[in-house]
């Protein structure tokens, strides 16, 4: 019955764009406080031994790839690349098998990771940049 349910074309594409806003809101929202919070941000980079020089880069990271997974732009691409930046932050900032906080945010990043990697094998949908013309 279910399956029925989930072959519906447009429910799966309201699903996949909803997938979509729900994971590019974290990388939007990280990469736009890292802005005001620039100096706490690098700090804590470099205390991980990660050079807080590449801070732009890392605001440019989520900022840019969010808002491409948001509307759907080369959704795959980036979902891939994204879910790498997850998979290396998780082990650079929250591999800390001792504290139980840092192993949660662990487990959160291999968590997004997975949904980008679910992405890069569906695709973002016909509600999309990348969809738009595909039912």
């Amino acid at each position: 019955m279910l399956d029925k349910l989930f072959d519906n074309a447009a429910l799966n594409n309201l699903i996949r764009l909803a997938a979509r806003v729900l994971i590019a809101a974290i990388f939007i929202q990280a990469g736009f406080n890292k802005i005001p919070g620039y100096a706490g941000t690098a700090g804590y980079m470099a205390s991980a031994g990660v050079p807080s020089a590449l801070l732009p880069l890392v605001i440019a990271v989520e900022l840019v790839g969010g808002l491409m997974i948001l509307v759907g732009f080369q959704t795959r691409l980036v979902a891939f690349l994204l879910a790498g930046f997850c998979l290396l932050s998780a082990w650079l900032f929250h591999f800390q098998p001792g504290n139980t906080g840092q192993m949660l945010q662990f487990m959160k990043n291999l968590a997004i990771a997975g949904g980008f990697l679910q992405m890069v094998a569906t695709g973002p949908g016909a509600w999309s940049v990348d969809g738009r013309g595909r039912s």
